[in-house]
């Protein structure tokens, strides 16, 4: 008897030993004590602090050079720190599939040394990476009230104000790209972006900055194919997904934009340049108190083309206009009438509902470069109160159709095609897209 209790209980020691190895282990990934994992590189095993005073660059790009080498490595940013961080570039190639966990706090700092540099164009680069993942719980704050602070002290000064207003993390030339859950705030300028890149895919991420933040995107799309956000929660000053030239096959789905400029496509073709964005699919998106909806949007003067895109499913509550083509595009002051444009055609507009502040729909379209195949099915949208005047919707050499039931019935403003008269209509182009 007193044998099988001896027996009996080294059993449960051991399973006790074992339950607290595991427990330890599990503490030691989220708080950054030592794993036993090879593959698991902690900045703090690195030398960061993670106080949210003493700078924790140098820590981050060991542990990243480090990570790089290994396959299949993760670069772990510990939970309950707060690490202060420089503007860095990390950049491969690496070895396959090399993650970045955040888990805790990453914060922008601002030193009078970084921010008077004339290039800080963004704070974590990511360049030349392959099969790279972003995820975790953490959150990468951009401090936007400091640089604000900052570009207020030097307005007069001749430091261009994008250097005092970083994008907070950017993509250049990378491939197959997953960002998830984390969240990205507070940045000074674009919050997440992508550039020249491919096979991009961002879901379950939250992005918030103030309604007052100038020029801080959501999401930024430039020279980059085959993309795929869904089911994210953004909120800015600006657009809250900017698709912008050399942009195809992007997928939108699910996506809540609150506050913000909508989703939209342009400005293109700035300073006479050449603008192709083609196969923009925008799906089931809530945009609540916002500047406008769904829209496209091109300066005088640019060629190229925008077609073959997709707005289905759109609910707006509170936005100005829900609806919008402009190829007057203009942000300054005054801008020279040109009679080149960037060609707008295709465009679908399918179960477009919700409530609207100053117009429902305005397509503004070139003189010489009219928008075609502009289509509206299933559109209901009334103004904020009911008691404030109708608006009308506002249509310029704007060709289409509307079909099915629209509210308001203005929409049908639209001129049907005639593709003979158009084609006359038209200013011909040498340029390829």
């Amino acid at each position: 008897m007193r044998k099988q209790t001896v027996s009996l209980c080294a059993t449960y020691t051991l399973a006790l030993l074992v339950a607290l190895a595991g427990s330890m282990k599990a503490t030691g990934l989220r708080h950054g004590f030592n794993s036993n994992s090879s593959r698991i590189f902690n900045i703090i095993s690195f030398g960061a602090v993670g106080n949210g005073i003493e700078d924790d660059s140098q820590a981050i790009v060991s542990a990243w050079r480090a990570a790089c080498a290994v396959p299949r490595a993760t670069l772990l940013v510990p939970s309950d720190f707060r690490f202060l961080v420089s503007p860095l570039t990390l950049q491969g190639p690496c070895n396959s599939k090399l993650v970045l966990q955040i888990e805790g706090t990453i914060l922008a700092a601002l030193t009078t040394r970084n921010s008077l540099k004339s290039n800080i164009f963004q704070w974590l680069n990511f360049k030349w990476l392959n099969s790279f993942t972003i995820q975790g719980s953490g959150i990468v704050d951009g401090q936007w009230s400091q640089f604000r602070t900052l570009s207020l002290i030097h307005q007069n000064s001749t430091i261009p104000p994008a250097a005092l207003r970083p994008t907070v993390v950017r993509f250049y030339s990378s491939y197959n790209i997953l960002v998830h859950d984390i969240q990205i705030v507070d940045s000074p300028q674009c919050h997440l972006k992508f550039d020249s890149c491919r096979w991009i895919r961002v879901k379950n991420v939250t992005i918030f900055s103030p309604e007052v933040t100038p020029n801080t995107d959501g999401i930024h799309l430039q020279n980059t194919r085959d993309v795929e956000i869904r089911k994210s929660n953004i909120g800015c000053g600006d657009d809250c997904i900017s698709i912008q030239t050399g942009c195809s096959n992007i997928h939108i789905k699910n996506i809540n934009c609150n506050p913000g400029h909508g989703i939209s496509i342009g400005g293109l073709g700035r300073g006479d340049s050449l603008a192709c964005v083609s196969n923009v699919v925008v799906d089931s998106v809530n945009v609540q108190n916002a500047l406008s909806g769904v829209r496209i949007k091109t300066w005088q003067g640019g060629i190229g083309t925008v077609k073959n895109i997709t707005f289905t499913n759109i609910k707006v509550s509170n936005v100005k206009t829900p609806i919008m083509i402009d190829q007057f595009y203009c942000d300054q002051s005054s801008c020279h009438n040109k009679t080149d444009a960037v060609s707008i055609s295709d465009i679908t507009y399918q179960g477009i509902t919700g409530t609207y502040s100053y117009e429902p729909i305005r397509f503004a379209c070139s003189d010489s470069v009219p928008c075609t195949g502009l289509n509206l099915m299933n559109v209901h949208l009334i103004p904020v109160n009911w008691w404030q005047y109708k608006r009308k919707a506002f249509c310029w050499k704007s060709y289409g159709a509307a079909w099915g039931p629209v509210e308001p019935l203005s929409a049908g403003c639209l001129e049907r095609s005639n593709n003979r008269l158009i084609k006359i209509l038209t200013k011909p182009h040498n340029y390829t897209c």
